[in-house]
């Protein structure tokens, strides 16, 4: 079986088997509160799936805010490293590029808050079964995405399926593929940054 956490939106946790039959799936929409919420997620998943050996986990990279997205991830690797398993990072917009695949292009929008959307542009599949990329992630002005699209069909996308994240991370180790490496997809850096040392303070 394969499992997937994403929390780049809500709180997503699947599990499939090789072919992509699903076995079990739980999410939240809730754009916070992930850390609440991903440990029962995947103990419920774990229970409903039954008995099934898990080979792989994948982990939905982004793009994301940073406090939420790292906890996903954070999950993802210490379920890995518990079971001894691989990683395999997918862009989380091509979990809902998937279930468009047959609309031809269209962009993949998410909230990436501050007034501001996350965009992808996605044309078919590809000859693996993946989602094809014509135009990478870009942040831009809400208030400018239709000028930016200029004319591509939008999808504009709240929560993502845990179960399409599952299925294209196994179509992309069964094509020997990496769609994009361990760092998160990060919207923007975090607000708090580490303090610089101390001012020194004269007589």
């Amino acid at each position: 079986m394969i499992l997937a956490v994403d929390t780049s939106l809500g709180t997503a946790v699947a599990l499939i088997d090789a072919d992509g039959a699903l076995r079990a799936q739980a999410a939240t929409v809730d754009p916070l509160g992930h850390a609440e919420v991903i440990g029962d997620l995947l103990a419920g998943v774990l229970a409903e799936a039954g008995p099934g050996e898990i080979a792989h986990v994948v982990s939905g990279m982004g793009p994301g805010p940073f406090t939420g997205l790292r906890i996903g991830i954070a999950a993802a690797r210490a379920f890995a490293l518990g079971r001894g398993i691989p990683v395999t990072p997918v862009p989380s917009h091509f979990a809902a590029a998937l279930a468009h695949a047959d609309e031809g292009r269209v962009a993949i929008v998410t909230d990436a808050r501050r007034r501001e959307v996350a965009i992808t542009v996605f044309d078919g599949l590809d000859a693996d079964g993946i989602p094809a990329v014509v135009a990478p992630t870009v942040l831009v002005p809400a208030a400018e995405a239709d000028a930016h699209l200029a004319g591509i069909r939008r999808v504009d996308v709240t929560s993502l399926s845990g179960a399409d994240l599952a299925r294209v991370g196994a179509r992309a180790l069964a094509a020997g593929r990496t769609l994009t490496d361990d760092e998160p997809l990060y919207m923007r850096h975090p607000d708090v940054v580490v303090p610089g040392a101390p001012k020194r303070v004269g007589p």
